[in-house]
């Protein structure tokens, strides 16, 4: 099972929901229990909780979680490592007679897991510091060399996503061609799958996303962060690129007040949401409810679908 859609949507809170559905004696359960699978990038480091919207050990209760909290903010991390651990955790959770739940709003990853992605080479640190140089004397230069090199691959990626057009790039030089062809991966087999969507009114979805990034900032962001830098981190490792992490490093370091971090966060976080939508929406086999995660009507056409899907597959 999947639960996509935007952030801010109440993916957790439905994925936990109906995993103690399943737990539980229901009309969904049918012998079952529900394991849940972090398919949020972020949540995958150690320490960045507040800003990542992650669930506290308490909230997440007797239902095993897995693909969080496994990285150190040092490591490098790809969509591809990604697809290979939350594979082995999804054929763990069902050699257990478990419904593995996969919930988050990482596209990309979530594509990667699903329906694989092709052979490409590693990371070249040397190559791309050689780019990020560049890029900061000429902001924009890379997607514009990106779109000479490979046109296709430069109109899926957005123009101020700078590690997709890195990373992109990145490919187009070290094998001296265009990104190969999605035809070229390995789908996950052996699964039938029941992919939900979420999609709260827009105009709601922002009031949300407001008051959740203001709560983020007072309910100790900034001390976290503070923390973080304390323990050894430097500020310049991948999970500080993040939404409100960004802006709080920037604040710190005395580059923004904190109204102005404040502020940044809000309006990138209602970006972010609207690219997650433009995402999801790709993707025909999402049954889209409207509302949010938390929401008893939706949960309730949540476990409608499961039973559906139950009787349809098993």
């Amino acid at each position: 099972m999947v639960i996509a859609g935007p952030t801010g949507s109440g993916k957790s809170a439905l994925a936990l929901r109906l995993a103690r559905e399943l737990t539980s004696e229901s009309p969904a359960r049918n012998g079952w229990g529900g394991e849940i699978v972090n398919c949020d990038s972020l949540q995958l480091y150690k320490g960045f909780d507040i800003g990542t919207a992650k669930l506290s050990e308490t909230e997440r209760g007797s239902i095993p979680h897995h693909m969080i909290d496994v990285l150190d903010a040092r490591q490098v991390y790809s969509a591809g490592d990604y697809a290979r651990d939350a594979r082995a955790s999804i054929a763990g959770i069902s050699a257990r007679g478990h419904v593995p739940i996969v919930t988050g709003g990482t596209g990309f990853y979530l594509r990667a897991l699903l329906d694989g992605l092709p052979a490409l080479p590693a990371r070249d640190e040397s190559l791309r510091a050689r780019l990020v140089e560049r890029e900061s004397r000429r902001p924009g230069s890379l997607h514009r060399i990106l779109s000479r090199l490979d046109r296709a691959a430069a109109q899926r990626i957005h123009a101020r996503d700078l590690q997709k057009t890195i990373r992109a790039l990145e490919i187009c030089l070290l094998t001296r061609g265009t990104l190969p062809p999605a035809s070229d991966s390995e789908p996950l087999t052996g699964y039938a799958i029941l992919k939900l969507g979420l999609d709260p009114e827009r105009a709601l979805l922002h009031r949300v996303l407001d008051a959740r990034t203001r709560e983020m900032f007072h309910r100790g962001l900034l001390d976290e962060v503070r923390a973080l830098l304390a323990s050894g981190l430097t500020g310049n490792e991948k999970p500080f690129e993040s939404l409100g992490y960004k802006q709080a490093l920037a604040h710190l370091r005395g580059q923004m007040s904190l109204d102005e971090a404040i502020e940044s966060t809000l309006i990138e976080t209602r970006q972010y949401a609207k690219r997650q939508w433009t995402w999801f929406r790709r993707d025909p086999q999402i049954v889209w409810l409207r509302g949010f995660g938390n929401e008893m009507s939706i949960i309730e056409q949540s476990l409608a679908k499961c039973a559906e899907f139950f009787r349809r597959y098993v």
